[in-house]
């Protein structure tokens, strides 16, 4: 009897062990807030970074070049904050559009709407009865059927749109972090570049690796990816500033 119980204690043991599944994760394909900040303060790192070794190409005074750092901060911070605004303004106002044709569509053509979903289930494998069905408990609340059509058939959230404010805001300021980099050394009394582009370029490996938490990449592969990008666009822009200089002078 004994042996019985514990038999059957030890089957139980193993039939759980069996069914001890640890859910796996997956990373933020989306990205979430990280990804856009990040780019966002690379490309005030190198698009200032280029504005000012171009001017210093040029011989040009260590005033000159912080102000056109500073220059470059202002221009690109708004430049990209109203770039922003308008791109997720625009995409906003296209969604808040299609969901409100799709709105009529349910109150003009409910039946038809209610097929078109059951269809998509159907499509996705689940049994024709069945897709119905659900389609039908879907349709009983008119805001429901709305979400779920919206999501299938647009692949928006109509209650999680983007926001033109929000986007325009984290814009300008993670474009202003990023360009403010290379100036900070002229700011704390530096008269040579060099410390500009050290710091500038260490901001860019920093951001490259930050950038692996999003990706498959290693981070010290993906830092050393934006280093390089950075060091070459400075170099580039230089070499332009010192043609210029010597074309204008």
């Amino acid at each position: 009897m004994e042996s019985d119980e514990a038999a059957a204690g030890s089957g139980r043991e193993n039939h759980s062990r069996g069914h001890d599944h640890t859910h796996h994760t997956h990373r933020d394909v989306q990205g979430g807030w990280l990804r856009p900040a990040v780019f966002g303060a690379m490309d005030g790192l190198v698009s200032n970074l280029g504005l000012m070794t171009g001017v210093a190409g040029s011989s040009a005074s260590s005033q000159t070049i912080v102000i056109s750092g500073l220059a470059g901060l202002a221009a690109g911070a708004f430049s990209m904050a109203a770039g922003e605004y308008t791109s997720v303004a625009s995409q906003r106002e296209l969604a808040q559009a299609e969901l409100e044709v799709e709105r009529r569509e349910l109150r003009r053509h409910p039946d038809d709407e209610l097929q078109e979903l059951a269809e998509v289930y159907e499509s996705r494998g689940v049994d024709t009865r069945l897709a119905m069905e659900v389609a039908r408990q879907v349709h009983q609340n008119p805001e429901q059927a709305l979400e779920t059509h919206a999501r299938e058939e647009l692949g928006v959230d109509p209650g999680d749109l983007p926001s033109p404010a929000l986007a325009a805001v984290s814009s300008f300021l993670s474009f202003s972090l990023g360009a403010l980099v290379p100036v900070l050394p002229y700011l704390l009394g530096t008269t040579e570049l060099w410390p500009a582009v050290v710091l500038a370029l260490l901001g860019l490996f920093a951001c490259g690796a930050v950038v692996a938490r999003v990706t498959a990449r290693r981070w010290w592969y993906s830092g050393l990816r934006q280093l390089g990008l950075g060091a070459g666009a400075a170099a580039v822009t230089y070499g332009l500033g010192v043609a210029f200089g010597v074309a204008v002078g």
